[in-house]
Parts: C-alpha cells; structure tokens; sequence
C-alpha cells in the first residue's frame, strides 16, 4: 500500500472499502460520526495541552490516529456527496490564498 496519496485516491480506496464493508451510512449517521471523532481529537488536545490532564488509569490516544479517523469520516461524506475534495480543497486555498494575503505576517 502506498504510503503518500492524492484526496482523490483515499476518496477511490475508501469508498471501494466502503462498497465491500456495508455501504455508506445515512447522511445524518455520519455526520454523527464526524463529531464523535472530532470530540476524539478535541479530548486528546486538552490532556495535551489543555488544563485536563489524563487520569493515571488512561492510556495514550494516538493523536496522528485520531486525526486520521476525521479525515477518513470528512472523505467518506465528500464520497457521499458526490465532491471532489482535490478539486474542493484547490478552490479553497485559492480563496485563502487571495482574502488572506499578508493578513497574518
């Protein structure tokens, strides 16, 4: 398996291993899911560098892994839609690109 991918490929591998596991779950189902996942991220960024820190009896989340999880639920839902997230994300950064010029330096 490689290790570097387009959107586009992990949008093709997903939803093949979408359509040989069950299908895509319903529209709100994963919407559902993406904030499960994103509540995943955000309790492993205040153990890390919030004022809740881990109990002793926790263990370590992989904060690469959980990341992954959003990205993988946000790429079964473009799936879903129909969206071209390589195409999406160009137009996105163009629009950065353009409205935040030298706003931050």
């Amino acid at each position: 398996m490689p290790t570097s991918r387009t959107l586009a490929e992990l949008q093709a591998e997903i939803d093949a291993w979408i359509g040989n596991n069950g299908g895509y779950w319903p529209e709100l189902s994963m919407l559902a899911r993406l904030t499960e996942e994103t509540g995943e991220v955000a309790r492993e960024y205040n153990h890390r560098f919030g004022s809740k820190k881990k109990k002793a009896s926790e263990g370590d989340a992989e904060l690469a892994l959980e990341l992954a999880d959003v990205l993988f639920i946000l790429l079964c839902m473009a799936n879903q839609q129909g969206i071209d997230l390589d195409q999406a994300m160009s137009q996105t950064l163009e629009k950065y690109r353009i409205r935040d010029a030298g706003r931050f330096v």
